[in-house]
């Protein structure tokens, strides 16, 4: 595509301990600063943003390496806007958030 404008999501998914105060606390800031940084919730541990290009992609990506805590296992995977809109919910409904979330970005 022209100047790699294609729409990309990156969904983060992550099993954090949470069975001591300090891992639920880095637990929690991990949270937190997915929200922070424009992540919508679409489950309670899988978290998904966005991104205008691959540009986008790769440096949110870099961004959540630095906010990785200590212990834990955190993935995060890219598909295409398309891809995205083809996510099946098998049982509940879409947040608020997610339905409009996608709009939302392209303006800022």
């Amino acid at each position: 595509m022209k100047g790699d404008l294609r729409r990309m999501w990156v969904i983060v998914f992550f099993d954090l301990p949470v069975t001591t105060k300090p891992h639920r606390t880095a637990a929690a800031r991990f949270r937190n600063d997915l929200l922070n940084d424009g992540y919508l919730m679409l489950q309670f541990s899988v978290y998904a943003r966005m991104c205008r290009a691959q540009e986008a992609v790769d440096k949110h990506i870099r961004r959540i390496q630095g906010l990785c805590p200590s212990v834990g296992s955190i993935r995060a995977l890219q598909v295409t806007d398309k891809q995205y809109a083809r996510m099946k919910i098998l049982l509940g409904n879409r947040t608020p958030d997610e339905c409009t979330g996608g709009q939302q970005l392209l303006f800022f």
